[in-house]
């Protein structure tokens, strides 16, 4: 590596998420604050939901079958 050209890199990096969780990392910034981590992420939690809205798939459907009679 070329020197004086790179940033610091700093090895106790704290991390603090909105839902107050906070741990350390390694990086080149001295402080990071993030919105949603692994112990808030519904991905990571197993609270993720998958939500039909409204039904759009039978509307669709409904829609063209109309479609369909109408011609």
């Amino acid at each position: 590596m070329k020197a004086e050209i790179h940033p610091k890199y700093n090895t106790d990096t704290k991390v603090t998420c909105a839902c107050g969780n906070s741990f350390d990392v390694g990086s080149t910034v001295e402080k990071i604050e993030v919105e949603v981590c692994s112990a808030c992420h519904p991905f990571y939690t197993g609270t993720e939901k998958v939500i039909d809205t409204a039904g759009r798939v039978e509307k669709f459907k409904a829609r063209m079958a109309k479609a369909k009679k109408s011609k």
